[in-house]
């Protein structure tokens, strides 16, 4: 059935035939977009995050649900621990000869290609085209000759080189360089990095799309030759010009079953990451020009709200899935470790209707150690997040609870001690107040505020919410947006007992009805909604069962 407005913590279909931007309000970093028959698919860097590769789909580019990844674990051993910033950078999706195509970088090990006949089922084993350091954001072109090529930038921190774009012949099928090739562009070495190269063909012309000035700052740049080796003319066609959206960055041109063209692209959004807005296209003299209020070079401006496009009845609203209620047999799509996983981390089937994390020593309790913590994009500027915990008996080296995630954390742990549950706010640094809970299970909360204002703490008998610790300001992890979700640790090297079961982690929200705050249940339509009501989000003070 359709959702009500308030049912998801950001919407950007309006309901009237328009959109408001951003169109996904999440961390879907360097987007590349590509559209086969009346389906549009979507895939963006994802780092250290595993699986890796998100695939989403729409039918209209505005409504978008997650659908696979196409990356299973990370191509290095690794891996297996924590890499801040490493693993997957900017992707680029492809349909070609009746396979979808997604060509990748990791910044020290080279660009990697993984391909699937359906973009929901299963993707090849990634295989290596070109090894090297700094080899990054990667796209390929199949020529009308018959001829592929691969284009790429490069890293500087890794490659010493910086601020040109590589194209080099490839074999047809992938998995070849056939050739050294040549750069087709570039810029002053000592300007902000020219990157994220996207190639097409269109009425012989070929177009390479490609960000400049700096992920914060920068503008979108095309370039168009009439021969595949250049040389190239360039244009500036996209940049903030006084809008609210800085540094409109790399994205994808693509078209409509009707002719319409569109072109997705990122905004650095700081501790939210780099969410995706969407802005028309109309073609003049043989260039895209992008957004609205083109000034006398042809350079638009990014549209906050525009007519959504032409495609007819593209079904209902919809947004990636956050919430969960664990009756799956697989954890949802929405989820990702910080590391490659391993089997014994969590259950499905141990007990039923519940998602059981088990305990990885973490030296320390230092949560930024942790890979096996399990998170998901911050989908809203403002949302609330709620969750309940039955810690088993074990030692109380054994940690669980509620974090939000970055460069710094912080999180509402949970301790099981003889006389109940021990709950606290802390950090890398330290831990705070101590409250203790009598009962089988203890119910988490985390009230996440505009500009990542967090506020932990646990929900009472009565559905009352009473706060734990300081307010924590949350920050950007290392090239992606902050992250909420659970974790289970012990800080015994020598005992990795016990486990963690959660029933449910869901997005809640409150809306007004005839003057009065009523609670709603943020879940999407394929999602794992939550099954039972939220409780009143109401402030009270310390409850008389919580000894002070």
């Amino acid at each position: 059935m359709n959702a009500h407005r308030h049912d998801f913590p950001w919407i950007s279909d309006q309901g009237d035939g328009t959109y408001r931007n951003p169109v996904l309000h999440a961390d879907y970093s360097d987007p590349d977009v590509i559209r086969v028959g009346e389906d549009f698919y979507l895939t963006s860097s994802s780092f250290n995050c595993v699986p890796g590769l998100p695939i989403l789909h729409s039918r209209d580019l505005v409504n978008w649900t997650l659908v696979n990844h196409a990356l299973r674990e990370l191509p290095h051993p690794r891996y297996a621990e924590v890499q801040p910033g490493q693993g997957v950078w900017a992707p680029s999706i492809r349909h070609h000869d009746g396979r979808f195509w997604i060509f990748f970088p990791t910044p020290d090990e080279g660009i990697y290609v993984t391909t699937a006949v359906d973009p929901a089922g299963e993707w090849s084993k990634p295989h290596l085209l070109l090894r090297g350091k700094g080899l990054i954001d990667p796209c390929p072109l199949w020529d009308d000759d018959g001829k592929a090529y691969v284009i790429y930038a490069y890293a500087g921190s890794r490659s010493g080189i910086r601020n040109k774009l590589h194209l080099r012949p490839m074999s047809p099928c992938g998995t070849k360089i056939l050739g050294e090739g040549k750069i087709v562009a570039e810029i002053h070495p000592g300007l902000p990095a020219l990157e994220g190269p996207k190639l097409h063909k269109l009425d012989g012309w070929y177009y390479i799309s490609a960000p400049s000035g700096g992920v914060a700052s920068g503008w979108q740049v095309i370039f168009r030759s009439r021969d595949i080796q250049g040389p190239y003319e360039e244009k500036i066609v996209l940049s903030q010009r006084g809008s609210e959206v800085n540094g409109p960055h790399q994205g994808a041109l693509v078209d409509t079953p009707k002719g319409e063209w569109w072109f997705l692209h990122f905004q650095d959004k700081g501790l939210y990451g780099r969410i995706v807005h969407l802005q028309p296209v109309r073609w003049v003299d043989g260039w895209p020009l992008i957004g609205e209020a083109q000034d006398r070079d042809g350079v638009g401006r990014p549209v906050m709200r525009h007519a959504k496009p032409d495609v007819g009845d593209a079904g209902l609203v919809a947004v990636p899935q956050t919430s969960d209620d664990f009756k799956r047999r697989a954890l949802g799509l929405q989820w990702q470790w910080q590391g490659n996983p391993e089997s014994d981390w969590y259950s499905l089937a141990e007990r039923p209707d519940h998602l059981t994390l088990k305990p990885r020593f973490v030296l320390g309790g230092d949560l930024r150690l942790a890979p096996n913590l399990l998170l998901q994009k911050f989908p809203a500027e403002e949302f609330t997040v709620e969750t309940c915990v039955d810690l088993s008996p074990a030692s109380r080296c054994l940690h669980a609870g509620l974090l939000v995630a970055g460069v710094e954390y912080a999180a509402l742990d949970v301790v099981r001690g003889a006389e109940g549950y021990e709950v606290r706010q802390m950090n890398a640094c330290e831990g705070g107040e101590v409250v203790r809970v009598n009962g089988p299970t203890v119910t988490l909360q985390v009230k996440v505020g505009v500009g990542g204002v967090c506020r932990f703490g646990i929900v009472q008998a009565g559905g009352d919410f009473y706060q734990i610790g300081p307010a924590f300001h949350a920050k950007a992890g290392k090239w992606i947006g902050a992250k909420v979700g659970l974790y289970c640790i012990t800080t015994d090297v020598l005992d990795a007992s016990g486990s963690a079961a959660f029933p449910y982690f869901r997005f809640l929200s409150s809306t007004v009805k005839n003057g009065h705050e009523t609670p709603a249940i943020l879940a999407t339509m394929n999602g794992n909604g939550a099954g039972r009501p939220a409780s009143r989000e109401v402030e009270k003070s310390k409850p008389e069962w919580i000894p002070s």
